[in-house]
């Protein structure tokens, strides 16, 4: 099959460019080769269903942890909107959906910029944009380096966006990394090397929509009856792409294991039982290899007992008593490179972690390389401010888990959700998390204290305590005032000697901690 696929790559590049593929009997056999290994693939997950122990029914796969462990303890993680998209580098990562928009409501018109840069899409279609993405100076091992730098405990590519290319060595699909572009299975060394330097493997899907996604103007390459121009394009029947949608998650999951599986959500789109089948066989493979896996989704697309809640960009405005996870981005834009991205202050992004861990949500932060594989500076330097932040403050983020309030302060959201927006927090604003033992209490100030004293509004406490200002080896004064709240004496430190730059950890220990239920007098 792998031969079978560079075949088709070389078919494509040599013809597609001029309009309508040639030698249309061996693409009609390619494309029926191609069913056939989803039907294979199918198959062999069906047989792995029925042997259990999970079923596809609700009710057996309740059984399942939505939330191990270890994403509790973990709480940052990094992946990456980078795939054909990236080549044009412009607008963002819709750019396949709106290059075909004649008018277009959106504040830029991606069409005209494709007629002026490349021509008609009749001419030069999305699937031209394939052979130029080339990923040239990608390095896996660079790449992981990075990432663990930043203090990412779990991490992994977009697999497959809405567009249709696989970012994995597939036999599924000619449409892959393993055969066009890169020839490379960007995945795979991804894998390897987050898995060699101890961090969990995610892989995000975004194909739930490609079929309803793609605009169909007659005369252009998403309504080709060219058979395996349609593979990419999926103007094909709906049982045939409700077969490749489960058979593409089959085969990322048989190759390479996924700690988490994320989804982009509108998996309404999806039959039920496709869902069922899907979670099924991904929780009996688990158990095969002895690992505790984990699937997100948006809103009510999977039940809570089955999978963990991600807010887009967003997140609860309050304490929770489930876990939860954002999927954020480093810029103010694209989720993908593109030429005039503004990227956020290492500041920003903190701020946010720090709100959402106090919440009980994790963050999985999207970063944006460009097509040829290179992370830019502005995002690497952002990347290693927060792992210079975590390396010192890490002990109040990892194997947390929330106290009894997530925090105090004036900035607060006013509800819950997605696309909440961004907030600039005080030195007023104070959030908490707390030793797995309860032993220890964490009060992170988003910004130095502005007075002496730091007192401690939602706290009553009884004891001997003690504090400390982690990154910082000089004594911390702790009193109890007459409410007893904790009250902090704040070193009186230049700003040049203050620790942690962006956010200060108060470490308490000794302290019979309980919620100030009242407003003191």
């Amino acid at each position: 099959m792998r031969a079978k696929t560079v075949c088709i790559c070389l078919l494509l590049i040599a013809s597609l460019r001029g309009g309508a593929i040639h030698a249309a009997d061996d693409k009609g056999a390619l494309r029926a080769g191609f069913e056939s290994a989803i039907d294979r693939q199918v198959a062999a997950m069906e047989q792995v269903i029925e042997q259990g122990p999970y079923a596809a029914d609700w009710e057996s796969l309740k059984r399942h942890q939505a939330a191990p462990e270890w994403f509790k303890d973990a709480k940052f993680g990094i992946y990456w909107h980078w795939g054909v998209y990236s080549v044009p580098a412009y607008g963002n990562e819709w750019y396949a959906q709106r290059m075909h928009l004649l008018d277009a409501k959106n504040k830029r018109s991606y069409y005209k910029h494709h007629v002026e840069t490349y021509g008609e899409p009749d001419q030069f279609g999305y699937h031209d944009f394939v052979p130029m993405f080339k990923a040239e100076q990608f390095d896996a091992e660079e790449w992981a380096d990075l990432i663990l730098a930043a203090g990412a405990r779990y991490a992994g590519p977009v697999f497959e966006h809405h567009d249709g290319f696989s970012m994995w060595a597939s036999e599924l699909t000619p449409w892959n990394a393993g055969a066009m572009g890169p020839k490379r299975d960007l995945a795979g060394e991804l894998e390897k090397a987050i898995r060699a330097r101890g961090m969990k493997f995610v892989a995000t899907f975004h194909h739930e929509r490609t079929r309803t996604w793609y605009p169909r103007v007659e005369g252009w390459p998403t309504t080709s009856d060219d058979p395996i121009l349609q593979l990419l394009y999926m103007n094909i029947p709906e049982a045939l792409f409700n077969n490749i949608f489960l058979s593409k998650l089959g085969e990322a999951i048989d190759k390479y294991q996924p700690d988490l599986i994320w989804f982009d959500g509108q998996m309404e789109q999806i039959p039920e039982p496709t869902h069922l089948r899907f979670l099924a066989y991904y929780f009996n493979r688990a158990r095969e290899w002895g690992r505790d896996v984990m699937v997100t989704t948006k809103g009510h697309d999977y039940p809570p007992e089955v999978a963990v809640e991600d807010f887009e960009k967003g997140r609860t405005s309050e304490l929770t008593d489930f876990e939860w996870l954002t999927d954020d981005t480093i810029s103010m834009g694209s989720w993908c490179y593109t030429q005039d991205l503004q990227i956020k202050s290492a500041t920003t992004v903190i701020h946010d972690f720090i709100d959402i861990v106090s919440k009980n949500g994790c963050l999985l932060l999207n970063i944006s390389p460009m097509a040829n594989g290179v992370i830019p500076d502005d995002q690497r330097d952002v990347l290693l401010a927060i792992g210079e932040w975590l390396k010192q403050n890490g002990e109040a983020i990892y194997e947390t888990r929330p106290w009894l309030a997530y925090g105090e302060g004036p900035t607060r959201l006013a509800k819950s959700g997605h696309f909440v927006g961004h907030m600039d927090y005080t030195p007023q604003d104070i959030r908490y998390t707390r030793s797995k033992d309860g032993k220890t209490l964490y009060a992170i100030a988003l910004g130095w204290p502005e007075t002496p004293r730091l007192t401690l509004r939602s706290v009553r406490a009884q004891g001997e305590g003690r504090a400390e200002l982690l990154g910082f080896s000089g004594p911390v004064a702790l009193t109890l005032n007459a409410d007893g709240q904790p009250v902090i004496e704040v070193p009186a430190l230049d700003e040049d000697r203050r620790p942690g730059r962006h956010a200060y950890v108060f470490k308490l220990t000794g302290l019979d901690a309980s919620l100030q239920t009242a407003e003191p007098e």
